[in-house]
């Protein structure tokens, strides 16, 4: 099993910098992180309470191609520019923004994504992101650090209205499936693309 020690992950590989352009590429890098979590977002299948949306995928693209550092600043914007009121969430405005909407169902959820983020970041960063199975365990653990959160946080604040013995009809088995096609998808791209780049940089 592959160890924990520090190798590039995507991002260094395929945009190469010197110290002096390393802000601009982070910076750029984030921008455009937030934005696909944005628009993953409003691409939604409306389910209750906790809609299904793409940023399970973008949020484990993320992970794996930043790794730790800039994949938990991604995040990190992402929800503070949620929190501070813009409508970046599923259901925002209609379903309200803001604070008020981050103490929703969906807290734990907007939580475990930047959780998730950075588990797949630690585990691409030790290598990973190389092979078919090693990227599978890596997205497993992801998930794992998503639903964790996502479904405590569900299971208190709508215990009373959903039934605390349902926790995993409506925290996990809506979304699971749909979950799980993505990140099949997620785990066959990133071997390829590692040899694409490999190939390209040999």
């Amino acid at each position: 099993m592959a160890t924990l020690t520090a190798r590039p992950v995507l991002s260094d590989m395929v945009w190469t910098t010197d110290g002096s352009q390393l802000w601009l590429k982070r910076l750029v890098l984030l921008v455009a992180g937030v934005v696909a979590l944005w628009v993953s977002a409003k691409v939604q299948i409306a389910t209750v309470p906790v809609p299904v949306t793409l940023q399970v995928l973008v949020v484990s693209v993320i992970g794996a191609s930043y790794g730790p550092r800039l994949a938990g600043a991604t995040l990190a914007a992402y929800l503070a520019m949620g929190a501070y009121g813009m409508p970046v969430f599923a259901g925002t405005p209609e379903k309200g923004i803001g604070l008020a909407y981050m103490m929703g169902p969906t807290g734990g959820y907007l939580l475990g994504f930047w959780l998730q983020a950075v588990v797949i970041g630690m585990l691409a960063r030790a290598g990973w992101d190389r092979s078919v199975p090693m990227m599978a365990l890596a997205m497993v653990a992801g998930l794992l650090a998503l639903y964790i959160p996502g479904v405590i946080w569900l299971s208190a604040t709508w215990g009373a209205a959903l039934g605390w013995e349902n926790w995993y009809a409506y925290g996990v088995k809506t979304f699971l499936w749909v979950d799980a096609l993505k990140l099949v998808v997620a785990v066959i791209a990133f071997p390829a693309i590692w040899k694409l780049v490999g190939e390209a940089r040999g």
